[in-house]
């Protein structure tokens, strides 16, 4: 298992620290930031949208590659619970009628609730991480639009926002395709047979949807309230 994740580890590091390691200092030293391009419907539906959402897409324009990254994080941690819902529901039916006992049931119940602890706590660090990121990123940016007139709940709301918004979209995603393309990965794998499967209510799947949502909007509300409160001039 160790050498699994030293593996891992490796494998997503490399290509950033050698694209890190091969550029000039004087890039590495200026921001990095993709300046958004700015063209006329754009910028005409963007007038009418509120202060703290035209900053959030601003700042999503930024950095696209972040808001990637943070859709795919949570595609891949719905769609782990979207399997694990399945696999659920599968055990519910077993007791009784089923090839398992009602102790095997309960320890694999456990199994499946360790998991769920796991993908949660690894999404919770990535969406921290991820906006604490932002929130460093754009400090500058930020302190100009307070001293332009923007308040600092507007900045924090747009900060808290960009990532909220590829959150719904990595959600939605997850729910589908992406959980049922797991699920489908597995049972190619293990041989099952997904007819018989329970799928999870479209209620429980909107649930998932907004409470990921949900989750994702306190989590990345504190760092973005504590990068807000650093005062324009000590920031510029």
């Amino acid at each position: 298992m160790t050498a699994v994740a030293l593996g891992v580890a490796v494998v997503a590091t490399a290509v950033p620290a050698v694209r890190a390691a091969r550029s000039s200092t004087v890039s590495a030293l200026a921001d990095a930031a993709r300046p958004p391009r700015r063209t006329g419907w754009l910028i005409t539906l963007s007038a009418r949208l509120p202060v703290p959402f035209l900053l959030a897409l601003r700042v999503a324009a930024r950095r696209p590659r972040r808001v990637v990254l943070g859709v795919v994080s949570i595609a891949v941690t719905v769609s782990g619970i979207d399997v694990l819902l399945v696999l659920n529901a599968f055990l519910g039916d077993q007791p009784g009628t089923g090839a398992y006992t009602e102790t095997q049931v309960v320890v694999l119940r456990h199994v499946l609730l360790v998991w769920t602890v796991v993908l949660l706590s690894l999404a919770a660090v990535n969406a921290i991480v991820i906006t604490w990121a932002t929130v460093l990123d754009n400090r500058h940016a930020s302190a100009l639009a307070r001293a332009l007139g923007a308040t600092p709940q507007e900045t924090t709301v747009a900060l808290a926002a960009a990532q909220v918004l590829p959150a719904l979209v990595g959600a939605t995603l997850g729910v589908f395709p992406g959980g049922l393309l797991l699920f489908a990965a597995i049972n190619t794998i293990t041989g099952g047979d997904s007819d018989r499967a329970t799928l999870p209510a479209p209620w429980q799947l909107i649930a998932l949807v907004l409470a990921t949502v949900f989750v994702v909007a306190v989590l990345t509300f504190i760092p973005a309230r504590l990068g807000g409160r650093r005062p324009v001039t000590e920031t510029l």
